[in-house]
């Protein structure tokens, strides 16, 4: 068990680490559109790649539709595990949309065997995700 501290210490050495091995801009919150945007996810269970959209319902379902229509590009072209959920529940209880894929093994942040791993399934299928994004941009803004 790691203390609050040895753990935080663990994720912001996971995430320099990750910085210094892959060093690129990503898009992350900065895709222009309000309430929509790109999220790196690694925990002590998980680890995965997402697309949320966060904004109120009327723009969550605007945008949602759009990357519905999208769906068969997403996954022939780009990202074939790729899951839709439209009523996703975080952590927190607060319902947003998301799709997104998880890795398929057994990693913990805190275990820096697994961080490699992690590592290059964040890159590669980000910037697969990243590369529809940027496509389909004006699409998805409509």
């Amino acid at each position: 068990m790691f203390s609050k501290e040895e753990s935080r210490i663990l994720r912001q050495d996971f995430w320099t680490s990750f910085g210094k091995s892959f060093p690129r801009k990503w898009i992350l919150y900065d895709t222009k559109l309000k309430g929509l945007s790109f999220k790196f996810h690694f925990d002590n269970k998980t680890a995965l790649i997402a697309l949320d959209l966060e904004d109120d319902l009327e723009n969550r379902i605007n945008y949602w539709e759009k990357l519905l229509a999208l769906k068969s590009i997403l996954l022939d072209d780009y990202l074939p595990e790729a899951i839709y959920e439209e009523e996703y529940f975080l952590d927190n209880e607060k319902e947003i949309s998301r799709i997104y894929l998880p890795l398929e093994q057994k990693v913990s942040i805190h275990n820096k065997n697994s961080w490699r791993d992690v590592m290059e399934f964040f890159n590669e299928n980000m910037s697969l995700f990243e590369a529809f994004f940027e496509e389909y941009k004006e699409v998805i803004e409509g």
